[in-house]
């Protein structure tokens, strides 16, 4: 049985993961993903950010048409927050003129499974920097499975699973793999690669954990060891810990989430990524493309388009504790069918509500920006 603690004590734990392989390899070459060093605690503070260097664009004169547009789109995302019952954080980025709206734009939310767009991204960046190949090559075993989430693992075998970055990052976005992107991860260079990457960046109000068994593990009280990785496992675990440390671990993390993320800060990512400020342009059509294959959530953001209208996104989903889920969203960018980009997100803290509940509210939130959209015409 798996002994349940108190927080401080996961830094002392060996976590068997994949460990970031050789970055300098050539594309093609195959790589046996070995395990990494015992973790240290991650940093629960917000990340050091910078301001943001890419300028928006030059202020331009704002038509009536414009001000009543971005007035109503205002009025609407505050009644929407207001009316939900649930914490919630809201935000609508007009790409091309940078205009936002906003409920609780600044605070920080779970991010959950939205963390694997910037693990993406950072994996992207190592490319356009000549470090990675999406085509290299790596094995997978048994050791590197995680929890919940992993379709990946019905693949592995005893001989383990090779395949490529490329495929992982399919997985892990499309699928939302928790052992494909925790993989993706460690490839990259790990946590602190993400973090530097958000850093160079300049996007505020985004905090990266340290990689899915940790964070899970932690929210749950409970010390990570590989065995938890096989059906049930992590849940009978989890169920062993008393449930009044449980409550406060799970209440310590909505309020401080060590994955944090603000609608505001999620919005300018994406935006930035949109506008090509991120990545180079193969990368950049790479991710969004992926973005728009997405298979997770079909009634979340997506469920209020417009026909004729697309979307790229990202969805997360947290654990839940006596009925009350921490983390529940979905991020993204919508075009129109005369190629405007809207950056959304939308993303719930602590909630008990139906599911049908809270995807009405953001299949509201995606029909908010439509409507934004055809007032400005």
């Amino acid at each position: 049985m798996v002994a349940a603690i108190a927080v401080p004590a996961l830094h002392s734990q060996a976590t068997p993961h994949v460990q970031a392989a050789t970055l300098a390899s050539a594309a093609g070459q195959q790589a046996r993903v070995p395990q990494r060093p015992a973790p240290t605690r991650p940093q629960r503070s917000v990340q050091p950010t910078r301001p943001t260097t890419v300028p928006l664009p030059a202020p331009v004169q704002v038509s009536a048409t414009e001000r009543a547009a971005q007035r109503a789109l205002d009025e609407r995302i505050q009644d929407l927050g207001r009316a939900f019952p649930g914490e919630v954080g809201i935000a609508v980025r007009d790409i091309e003129t940078g205009y936002v709206a906003s409920w609780n734009g600044g605070r920080l939310f779970p991010q959950q499974s939205v963390s694997k767009f910037w693990v993406s991204l950072t994996t992207l960046d190592a490319v356009d920097r000549g470090r990675l190949s999406l085509d290299r090559r790596v094995t997978l075993t048994n050791e590197d499975l995680t929890l919940f989430s992993q379709p990946i693992a019905q693949q592995i075998g005893s001989n383990g699973y090779t395949t490529t970055l490329r495929d992982l990052m399919t997985r892990a976005i499309t699928r939302s793999d928790n052992t494909a992107n925790d993989a993706l991860l460690w490839q990259a260079g790990g946590p602190e690669a993400v973090r530097a990457f958000i850093a160079r960046a300049g996007i505020e109000g985004v905090r990266f954990g340290p990689g899915e068994r940790l964070l899970q593990s932690q929210i749950a009280g409970v010390r990570w060891n590989q065995a938890m990785s096989r059906r049930g496992a992590f849940e009978t675990a989890r169920n062993a810990v008393p449930a009044s440390t449980r409550r406060r671990l799970f209440e310590d993390y909505i309020d401080d989430p060590m994955d944090g993320a603000s609608p505001l800060g999620l919005t300018q990512g994406l935006a930035m990524l949109q506008r090509g400020e991120l990545l180079s342009p193969a990368s950049t059509r790479h991710m969004i493309s992926t973005l728009r294959a997405t298979r997770t959530g079909p009634n979340r953001l997506a469920g209020g388009l417009a026909p004729g209208w697309t979307i790229g996104h990202k969805t997360g989903t947290g654990q839940v504790f006596n009925g009350t889920q921490a983390g529940y969203n979905d991020i993204g960018i919508i075009t129109s069918p005369d190629g405007r980009h809207y950056a959304l997100a939308v993303m719930i803290g602590r909630v008990s509500v139906p599911l049908g509940v809270r995807m009405t509210l953001m299949n509201n939130v995606t029909r908010a920006a439509i409507q934004y959209h055809d007032a400005r015409r």
